[in-house]
């Protein structure tokens, strides 16, 4: 008995010590944890410090790209390639039956033909209507040219005489086409300038992206130039198949080139301001390297309140010009009302201060003279409101 003691105490003994191991081990454990989330959080805010410096590093980042070479897109220090398909859309609810048949069936084998992941993208462009109004204009200039030509010979040969009619009416038929197709074009422009005026004209652009990794090569014994190579090869082939297999969709694809993919990510990075200063211009200009040209929030926020303060300075002083304006309307209409009243008041003023040179006797008749008038033209008005009630009430 007393052994069997002996043995429980040493296992209590034991299970108490190891309990107490495992409260320092979790306690242990508790501390570090806490010791890393606040480096966590301090290297957190330090990175956040160093994003609002919008430095170059920072930036490139956003971008979520390195470069664009070979035309594909560069990701994650070439780690990650992309190549982009421009499609061109189909109207599939105008087609017959057995034309949504054959899409559908097309469309089923391109979803079989996929082995590796895609990403559908679509873009709303805003389409630049000046541009093509611009070449029209040129057009319609060169057109005007010739139609002065036409009609300078054309008169020439008039007073020449030397000419048969035959060949009059061949010249005279030619200056009346070149004069319609001017006149045309003249209405084109007009009408394409009225209709595009105030609104935007947009235009959806539908692409399909294709990721290729490096690692995917499986050997580490090429250099750096046949890696590239074969990578664009394999892209090339699996966007070449993605080509086939649309096609048979009735839809018309093709590679992106790179000043295209250049195009595409500019647009996607400066939407608004990709209108005013497209990536034609920035290309011409001698800009070899993409960037974003989109404002500040905080200077566009700053705009948006200049305006505000601008828009309510201009109503209210409206406002109160209008209540200036009112209340100098009110002034005349009383004054206007009150005028034959105002005229006497003068009158009699005007009397009493050439009393010695017109004689007090006339200066008191003349001012109860006009009394008496003012009070008779009172009745008068009196009587004549009262005729007014009496016709209104027999009515």
């Amino acid at each position: 008995m007393d052994e069997l003691m002996g043995g429980l105490t040493v296992l209590l003994v034991f299970l108490i010590f190891f309990i107490i191991f495992l409260v320092f081990i979790y306690w242990n454990m508790n501390r570090k944890a806490k010791k890393e989330e606040e480096e966590e959080l301090g290297t957190t805010s330090a990175s956040t410090k160093i994003a609002k410096q919008y430095t170059v590093k920072s930036i490139e980042n956003f971008m979520q790209f390195d470069k664009i070479e070979d035309n594909m897109i560069v990701q994650d220090k070439g780690a990650r390639y992309l190549m982009v398909i421009e499609c061109e859309g189909i109207n599939y609810d105008l087609m017959s039956q057995v034309e949504k048949t054959a899409v559908e069936a097309g469309f089923v084998q391109f979803l079989n033909t996929l082995r590796y992941p895609i990403q559908l993208y679509t873009q709303t462009r805003t389409v630049n209507i000046g541009e093509s109004i611009q070449n029209y204009k040129n057009r319609l200039a060169t057109i005007k040219k010739e139609l002065d030509g036409k009609q300078q010979e054309y008169n020439r040969m008039l007073k020449a005489e030397t000419y048969n009619e035959k060949q009059v009416e061949m010249v005279r038929r030619e200056l009346i086409r070149i004069k319609n197709l001017y006149e045309y074009g003249q209405d084109v422009v007009n009408d394409i300038q009225k209709t595009s005026q105030n609104k935007n004209v947009l235009r959806k652009h539908y692409y399909i992206v294709i990721p290729y990794y490096a690692a995917e090569i499986g050997t580490d014994l090429l250099d750096e130039e046949e890696k590239k190579s074969m990578i664009f090869s394999e892209l090339y082939t699996r966007a070449q198949s993605l080509i086939r297999v649309l096609f048979s969709c009735e839809m018309k694809c093709r590679i992106l080139n790179s000043n295209e993919l250049v195009e595409l990510l500019y647009i996607a990075y400066n939407r608004d301001e990709s209108e005013t200063y497209s990536v034609e211009r920035a290309i011409q200009a001698g800009y070899n390297e993409l960037y974003s040209t989109a404002p500040d929030v905080l200077d566009k926020r700053m705009k948006a309140i200049d305006e505000k303060i601008e828009k309510d300075a201009i109503d209210l002083a409206k406002e109160t010009i209008d209540e200036v304006r009112l209340e100098k309307e009110r002034k005349i209409s009383k004054k206007e009302q009150q005028f034959n009243e105002l005229v006497r008041q003068m009158a009699e003023a005007l009397l009493k201060e050439n009393e010695k040179y017109v004689g007090k006797d006339v200066t008191e008749k003349a001012i109860e003279k006009i009394k008496n008038t003012e009070e008779g033209e009172n009745s008068n008005e009196q009587e004549t409101k009262k005729r007014t009630r009496r016709v209104s009430n027999a009515k």
